[in-house]
């Protein structure tokens, strides 16, 4: 039997791996549940209950994101845990880690910071080959024209309050590689509530409403922001990392190219 090897994840963290390889994993986050099932879905041993893709995915279920079922976890006796430092709680993952459990966080904001991430995660992490559907991600991405117009465009992320893509995100990186300029890409904040008249008094040339995490739909938002371009776009395309990547250009691009407007009366 091998010894354990000590990595660093994204945190630079020490996390020991081993001894023997990983073969069971619980991922925590929607999106690398849908990376390692991809590349070696024999490895997954439990998800959140919000981990959708890939469609009938059978795996125990450990609760969400911001609150998972420690217990449960420590139940599955997994060789490794995957979080995320935006999707998940620490105090989560460090009761994960005091029980033993070895915990590999990413840390992911650009898109290029994805590529990067994810390659380690599943070759150095989880001992597996590199998968065909990262070097397809990274060439459809090199591929990409950005739009030569520019717009301006807010992106609310919520509503009651409005929240929109402030800076240093990896949602607004993708939008920059599409030619999409952030009106909030400056804010301080990564996440800043701004009120609906504030966001008005922006005058972007489009507003970018994604399915997640609030599910912004034809009859709830485009109503809130008349006369103004508004696109409807996927969020798991636009906020996820991992093999969504690799169609993440045509379908973002097509929904962008095609917005509509909408009169209405402001809504709150």
């Amino acid at each position: 039997m091998s010894a354990p090897t000590v990595l660093r994840d994204d945190l630079d963290l020490p996390v020991r791996i081993g001894p023997g390889p990983v073969r069971r994993v619980v991922s925590l986050v929607p999106s690398l549940t849908e990376a390692v099932a991809a590349t070696a879905p024999e490895l997954l041993a439990g998800a959140t209950d919000w981990c959708s893709h890939p469609a009938g995915l059978v795996v125990p279920r450990i609760g969400g994101t911001k609150n998972p079922d420690v217990p449960r976890i420590l139940a599955l006796a997994p060789d490794l845990v995957l979080a995320n430092d935006e999707e998940n709680r620490r105090p989560d993952l460090d009761a994960l880690r005091a029980a033993g459990v070895p915990v590999w966080v990413t840390d992911i904001r650009t898109l290029d910071d994805a590529f990067r991430s994810l390659d380690r995660l599943l070759t150095a992490a989880c001992g597996l080959p590199r998968p065909a559907w990262l070097d397809e991600a990274e060439a459809a991405w090199r591929e990409v024209r950005p739009r030569s117009d520019e717009p301006r465009a807010i992106v609310p992320i919520w509503r009651r309050p409005w929240m929109v893509l402030g800076r240093d995100t990896f949602a607004g990186d993708l939008l920059r590689h599409l030619g999409v300029r952030l009106v909030h890409a400056g804010h301080a904040e990564r996440y800043p509530a701004v009120p609906l008249p504030e966001l008005l008094a922006c005058t972007p040339d489009l507003v970018v409403l994604p399915d997640e995490p609030y599910r912004f739909a034809a009859d709830d938002g485009p109503e809130a922001f008349p006369d103004v371009p508004v696109a409807l776009v996927s969020g798991r395309h636009l906020t996820w990392y991992g093999p969504s990547l690799v169609t993440a250009p045509a379908v973002l691009a097509e929904a962008l190219g095609h917005p509509f407007v909408q009169g209405g009366i402001n809504a709150s």
